[in-house]
């Protein structure tokens, strides 16, 4: 084929196409601004060197682990989601958390699996071990956006977009309104006033939860319905987590809930191939 030709090709090709960002690349692009606005208006890094110590840590087992387990190199993309979030959400003064936390993170999916399905979600999964193993070491974001509300506007109405494209609105959307609906009920419950049981939705660990833990489709029911009512139960479980004093509650919660629904599914999907062989 001539030059000409591949350039009249090329030309033929509609601008949109040309154009259009893969999918894959919109969440890591939005988690990355979510960084940098969090970060430039209130400091929610404990430092740039650690942050891209988790990021490299992830993405170098995700490399390793894909040559190892399906002899070929991987998207990066998951990873990087994986390890900035590990980032993000991770506070320790040491290095060595942030790096085990993403080599967790990552080695989770090859390792936790049961039929063929990996249960937690990734970042999850690493954050929530080194919580409870180093609590003394490692403890978790838990920065609000204060009074200015530009950052969270800007953030939420740009995760919905995503998440919307994406076809994991329904999620999101559940969980939120199931929180409010719970931050009532504490607010009865313990009579602290409902303000302060809505503030933590306000904090950038939040937006992470909402946009990209929970909505994870790799760690999710495959059921419409059912994704709604696990996050149901996650948003429940965080609120008796969270009368009982536990800090980490929305963490915690979907790593209780989440892997326990998957494997729920995964043994009514093998009772029925095993009826309908039968």
């Amino acid at each position: 084929m001539s030059d000409s030709t591949i350039q009249s090709a090329s030309l033929d090709v509609p601008v949109r196409s040309r154009f259009r960002l893969d999918n894959r690349y919109i969440a890591p692009l939005f988690i990355t601004f979510i960084l940098l606005v969090g970060h430039l208006f209130y400091g929610i890094l404990e430092s740039y060197e650690r942050t891209a110590l988790a990021i490299v840590a992830a993405i170098v087992t995700e490399l390793v682990l894909g040559r190892i387990f399906y002899s070929k190199w991987l998207n990066l993309s998951s990873a990087y989601i994986s390890g900035i979030s590990v980032g993000i959400l991770l506070r320790s003064p040491a290095f060595w958390p942030y790096a085990l936390a993403s080599v967790l993170s990552i080695m989770s999916k090859y390792v936790l699996r049961v039929k063929g399905r990996h249960l937690w979600n990734p970042s999850n999964f690493g954050i929530c071990v080194l919580l409870f193993l180093a609590p003394e070491t490692v403890a978790s974001l838990s920065v609000q956006w204060g009074n200015f509300k530009w950052p969270l506007i800007v953030i939420w109405v740009l995760g919905t977009i995503i998440i919307y494209r994406a076809k994991r609105i329904h999620i999101s959307a559940t969980y939120v309104a199931s929180f409010f609906a719970f931050a009532f009920l504490r607010s009865w419950i313990t009579g602290d006033p409902v303000q302060a049981e809505f503030a933590p939705i306000t904090g950038p660990m939040y937006q992470l939860f909402v946009f990209f833990m929970i909505t994870d489709p790799k760690t999710t029911v495959k059921s419409k319905k059912w994704q709604c009512i696990v996050v149901f139960f996650v948003a429940f479980v965080e609120m008796l987590l969270r009368l009982n004093q536990v800090v980490h509650a929305p963490l915690y919660a979907l790593f209780l809930v989440g892997p326990t629904a998957m494997l729920i599914e995964i043994f009514l999907e093998s009772r029925r191939k095993v009826a309908v062989a039968t």
